[in-house]
């Protein structure tokens, strides 16, 4: 009969919600652009920008809800979404790789840039590094403490225990909450600013964009935390927060990383802040 669904593949409605996507990111990097410049009305094209992108994930990602809800995301259908977060990760996992070959390239190769860092590494201009075995370590151990709740909440929802998914989820959102508050402590004492060479300049892009990116993974898990609260997610479907724990097991092992190459071995032999 015409009209009848004869495959396990979910025909997507026509969306308006895309295209105001698309233009809400143009007119944000626009407003960024402006901002940059300190050009006139800046705020108000960088305003709009926001407002449209917030709106937008809202409404897509609110639709996607509703997809999953009404039976639309059939096994084949949860087997592409899962391919396509695989791809989202190993994209992050590039982009990372960016800022950890720069920080080799800067820390190996200090010759290279002598004028800038003085033909050493921490350049000259650094007169302490952060101490790797205080916050750095506690923010190390909170990260792989939420590694760990995230998947008891993981465990608890395969095996029907609501209770277990709620308390789980709890713990990884304030465990995030509390990484961020630190990070964003050690920032506000760190001995170093960001500019004037190279050491200041990878650290801070290296981790904050980091930092963005537990941002991210702790709002990610608090809608699913809300959707738990409304019932949503099953033993057999539940891949908004599989994604979401993909996610941020991916955090936690950049994170690990992070501490190891940037933290400790980058300020190898500089003095330590106090």
């Amino acid at each position: 009969m015409a009209g009848n669904v004869n495959h396990d593949y979910h025909i997507l409605e026509p969306d308006i919600w895309p295209l105001i996507g698309a233009a809400s990111g143009l007119t944000f990097t626009s407003g960024m652009v402006l901002f940059m410049h300190e050009m006139a009305n800046w705020h108000i094209v960088l305003g709009l920008g926001i407002a449209g992108l917030i709106a937008t994930f809202f409404s897509w990602f609110g639709n996607v809800v509703k997809e999953a809800q009404r039976g639309d995301h059939t096994p084949v259908v949860q087997l592409h979404l899962r391919y396509g977060m695989i791809l989202f990760i190993a994209a992050e996992v590039m982009f990372f790789v960016g800022w950890f070959w720069a920080w080799f390239d800067f820390s190996l190769f200090p010759s290279t840039l002598s004028e800038a860092v003085g033909g050493q590494f921490p350049p000259k201009a650094i007169e302490a590094v952060m101490d790797p075995f205080a916050l750095p370590l506690l923010n190390t151990l909170i990260l792989l403490c939420s590694g760990t709740t995230v998947t008891w909440a993981h465990h608890s929802l395969i095996h029907g225990d609501r209770d277990g998914l709620k308390k789980g989820l709890w713990l990884t959102v304030i465990l995030g909450v509390l990484f961020t508050s630190i990070q964003a402590y050690e920032y506000m004492h760190a001995p170093f600013g960001f500019g004037g060479n190279t050491y200041g300049s990878g650290f801070y892009m290296a981790t904050g964009f980091h930092g963005f990116h537990v941002l991210v993974g702790t709002i990610f898990l608090i809608v699913c935390l809300v959707r738990a609260y409304k019932g949503h997610f099953t033993p057999r479907q539940h891949f908004g927060f599989e994604a979401a724990a993909w996610y941020w097991h991916f955090v936690d092992v950049v994170w690990l990383f992070l501490f190891v190459v940037v933290y400790i071995w980058g300020g190898w032999g500089a003095p330590v802040h106090g």
